[in-house]
């Protein structure tokens, strides 16, 4: 599987700007537009309070640009670097009523983007030497998919799909929706489960894009079995425990594949944590998703220093 690394698209994250400023400026910062004259220059460094993976400073220029043209910017780091508490991460330099108005703005985006890079690039690290990819979810902020998801790649992550709208992913609800609609009642969810699962893959393939990748949620070894007749391109292992993993690995591995069709990708989630990561990538799969490094991301610490010129 190829790691990505993807360059930010600033007329992707336009609308959200936008909205972060009339929520906090709005009709204008009332404290500084009465006590700074509009001719005052100012500068500062912003810098970091704790270590950690910088994500977001191109965010910071592209909203600075938004309120004035003549801020200028200097990146000390790039975007996915290592940073140590009390490094300089970049410097601003500007009207003073624009950087003390667009100071908080900048720096929630800076220090949640950080976060969730830093968060990443941790998960990543625990799992290493192995070849197993952390991915990330769709647990995201409303609005802040997109930015989310460029954090957990500058923390050495990857993107699962962004939305419902680019990968099939056929989950367990689906599957229990599909058995009310059908009527049947089968004598273990399990067991209607893996019935269905190649019927519901061939439905598909009938309907969606060629190059569109279909995956599947399984909690059972049969639903592993079914799974792999049916030819998806990735079979999901939900909330399973080592021993099932492990198994479930192998029948992957030793899955000979019909005339046409390829080995799907395995991949683990489902209470994935710092403590037992290590021993989920142990068991071969080829990927982990973990949606804490998006929806339980510490704010990096960040701080901006104003001064006059």
């Amino acid at each position: 599987m190829k790691v990505m690394k993807f360059d930010l698209d600033t007329e992707k994250i336009d609308a959200l700007i936008q909205l972060a400023i009339q929520e906090d400026i709005g009709d204008g910062d009332i404290t500084t537009g009465s006590l700074i004259p509009d001719s005052l220059i100012a500068e500062g460094p912003f810098i970091a309070k704790e270590s950690g993976v910088i994500a977001g400073l191109p965010v910071v220029e592209y909203f600075f640009s938004k309120l004035d043209k003549g801020v200028s910017l200097k990146r000390d780091v790039k975007d996915g670097t290592f940073v140590k508490n009390g490094e300089n991460i970049a410097s601003i330099k500007g009207s003073a009523k624009t950087l003390l108005s667009g100071e908080r703005i900048a720096l929630n985006f800076l220090q949640r983007l950080s976060g969730i890079a830093t968060l990443t690039a941790q998960f990543v690290e625990r799992i290493k030497p192995l070849k197993t990819h952390i991915m990330d979810t769709r647990k995201t902020i409303p609005g802040w998919r997109y930015l989310e998801k460029y954090a957990v790649t500058m923390g050495g992550g990857v993107n699962h799909r962004m939305g419902l709208y680019d990968q099939v992913l056929i989950k367990d609800n689906h599957l229990d929706i599909l058995k009310v609609e059908t009527g049947l009642k089968p004598v273990s969810t399990s067991s209607f489960h893996s019935s269905i699962i190649e019927e519901a893959v061939s439905t598909l393939r009938q309907q969606i894009k060629k190059g569109i990748l279909v995956e599947v949620e399984t909690r059972t070894l049969e639903e592993v079995s079914s799974a792999l007749k049916a030819g998806v391109d990735i079979i999901l292992f939900d909330n399973m425990n080592i021993a099932q993993l492990e198994e479930a690995v192998k029948m992957v591995k030793n899955w000979k594949p019909f005339k046409g069709r390829h080995k799907p990708l395995t991949e683990a989630s489902g209470n994935i944590t710092m403590e037992n990561v290590r021993l989920v990538a142990q068991t071969g799969v080829d990927r982990i998703s973990v949606g804490a490094i998006t929806h339980s991301a510490k704010a990096l610490d960040i701080s901006l220093e104003i001064s006059r010129e």
